[in-house]
């Protein structure tokens, strides 16, 4: 340690900071943020965007053209890196920053790492209100920003230029720790941004940051390893924290020398190929009718990175046998112990490796790995058909089987919500780890476009595919502009319903009526006749419109050719999806209603929750 300083202004320290901040990756160190996304205004622009501008070669800048797109971008770079690295999304104050909130949301619940870094109030409280300012009547240290509080897995606002110090290297920990990993921010008062400071040498010193990986506790270990040696019909959940944890490799050989079923979350798909013989495929609510079917005879669960959600659980329904028992390795105690799981609190890749070590020769029964076998084979002629194209309006499944022809596994898949995240949970026929790219723990509508964006940018070679409802690309398109500009190619696949099909679906299942949600069912005076594909090219991507399954197929083989950004729309019928595999969800039917539709679901209801383990 030194004593020699250097003066900057707060937001020249915060700038020079990220670019000393370092990772190795594959034996290369790079810098660990890949960016910063911004969209300046008058609480960011003179302060933290000057300061960028000094680093612009060292720590890139890209302009988007909405706030929540643009961290959904940023999210996405960090989701497609592994966590290994990721990027800063930067805004003024007032709507610009309550615009990223969402995004924060995301991030927190999906467990993934971005920098947030919206302007602030003056600190100082000389021009109140400034400009965009929420005043509170009761606390006048309030700001908008402190909505970022309960998403944010750190939040601190500065309001001294000394404060940055502690700050940072707050926010690096939780950046880069496997268990508290999620969204940080800092809120920067504007006046704070450019006043100076005499800040240590010592600070801006190049820092390497590689991931940590927690060994599991002895007697934790032990009580695992007897549980699953204990047991006769064990199955594995993969969740994200394999892919995080680069344990996709341990994982396969782990399921191969103990003969044990493998099935996938959305944040976990990919983390077998596809086509491998103990990939069952999608668990839960989405899952395929293989892994469902193992899942429910299930004595023993180890669940591997996976926060176990509902839709991964069936509500707490999947689960029947007598006295099943659920091993919990993840890093975050959190996780790991819900529902009584025995926890198992390590790093994916250490932890299955300790196991496989202590297990030996123990390995499932021949008749549960052909309960298992058979099972596969059924799903995989249920998938094929529902796939296979037809001379019909067509369906999802359908759209993802031309999708899936024209562009295959080596393709790097992009979704977040509707009727879409169900389907290629259990259809699309995921490579390599990291391939299947679905944003479904917030299940965010408008994530997609930008998300792809953020995907791109983090692998530039991949073949990155978009696939979205109408109703999500009406929410959020514009980072088609932003991907144009960049010469970030991205193939995107438009499926019109007219409407928010999936939900409609799910309203009719549970015994309401059509309303509001398809277009034609809303209050209206005329029905709109949006031309998508116009309005994609307006932004600058080659867009078409087509009107079957073979000229889909036609289309994506030539829009592969393309160099920039392509969107593709094809018209999709609202009311069809898969009916093989899948399980009940928990969405709570009303007990009283006039309408006899809604009090024989609630019948129904009623009788599947006595299936729920609580």
């Amino acid at each position: 340690m030194t004593n020699t300083t250097i003066r900057l202004t707060m937001a020249q320290a915060l700038a020079r900071f990220m670019t000393r901040q370092m990772t190795i990756i594959d034996g290369e160190k790079l810098p660990i943020f890949g960016g910063v996304f911004a969209i300046f205004g008058h609480g960011n622009v003179a302060g933290f965007g000057e300061a960028l501008y000094q680093v612009r070669d060292e720590l890139p800048t890209y302009r988007a053209h909405n706030e929540q797109g643009m961290a959904h971008a940023a999210i996405a770079f960090a989701k497609a890196s592994f966590r290994r690295r990721f990027m800063a999304a930067t805004s003024s104050i007032g709507p610009g920053a309550t615009n990223m909130v969402t995004a924060a949301a995301l991030a927190h619940v999906n467990r993934l790492p971005v920098l947030l870094l919206p302007g602030d109030v003056f600190a100082n409280r000389a021009p109140d209100p400034v400009l965009q300012q929420v005043e509170s009547f009761q606390d006048g240290t309030v700001s908008a920003n402190d909505v970022f509080r309960p998403v944010s897995r750190y939040f601190d606002r500065i309001t001294r230029p000394e404060q940055i110090i502690p700050a940072l290297n707050r926010a690096m920990q939780v950046l880069t720790d496997p268990a508290e990993c999620g969204p940080v921010t800092l809120a920067l008062c504007q006046d704070v941004q450019a006043e100076a400071y005499d800040y240590p040498e010592d600070f801006f010193a190049e820092r390497v940051w590689t991931p940590r990986r927690p060994m599991p506790d002895v007697n934790e270990l032990e009580a695992a390893v007897a549980a699953i040696r204990a047991s006769r019909k064990p199955v594995i959940i993969a969740g994200g924290g394999v892919l995080y944890s680069g344990a996709a490799e341990g994982l396969r050989a782990f399921a191969e020398r103990h003969g044990v079923p493998v099935m996938e979350t959305n944040a976990g798909k990919s983390s077998l190929p596809h086509d491998h013989p103990l990939n069952m495929g999608s668990v839960g609510v989405t899952g395929s009718s293989a892994s469902n079917l193992l899942a429910e005879q299930a004595d023993l669960v180890l669940a591997v990175g996976s926060r176990l959600q509902d839709f991964t659980t069936g509500s707490w329904a999947l689960f029947k046998a007598d006295g099943v028992k659920i091993v919990g390795l993840n890093t975050q105690l959190f996780d790991a112990s819900k529902h009584r799981a025995l926890p198992l609190i390590a790093d994916a890749k250490a932890g299955l490796d300790l196991l496989d070590g202590k297990l030996g020769p123990w390995h499932a029964s021949d008749a549960w790995q052909a309960t298992a076998k058979a099972a596969k084979t059924d799903w995989l002629q249920a998938a094929k058909a529902v796939t296979d194209p037809t001379n019909e309006l067509p369906s999802d499944a359908q759209v993802i089987g031309a999708v899936a022809r024209a562009r295959g596994s080596a393709a790097t898949l992009v979704c977040a919500s509707g009727g879409l995240p169900g389907e290629l949970h259990k259809l699309w026929p995921a490579g390599a780890p990291g391939s299947y790219h679905m944003e479904y723990g917030y299940s965010t509508m408008g994530y997609e476009i930008a998300g792809g964006l953020g995907v791109k940018l983090a692998k530039p070679h991949d073949d990155v595919i978009v696939m979205l409802g109408d109703g999500s690309y009406m929410m959020m398109n514009s980072e088609i502009a932003s991907s144009v500009m960049l010469g970030a190619k991205l193939t995107i696949v438009v499926l019109d319903n007219r409407g928010f099909g999936c939900i409609n679906r799910l309203q009719m299942a549970t015994g309401g009526a059509n309303f509001n949600n398809l277009l034609k069912d809303t209050k209206h005076e005329v029905l709109p006749e949006i031309d998508f594909a116009a309005h994609a090219a307006a932004m600058g991507a080659w867009a078409r419109k087509v009107f079957s399954v073979s000229e889909l197929e036609s289309a994506l083989r030539e829009a592969e050719k393309v160099e920039r950004t392509t969107v593709l729309v094809i018209d999709t019928d609202p009311l069809i999806s898969t009916e093989a595999g899948g399980h009940w969800w928990d969405v709570a039917v009303p007990e009283v209603s006039v309408r006899p539709q809604v009090n024989a679901a609630r019948r129904e209801y009623e009788d599947a929750l006595k299936g729920q383990r609580l």
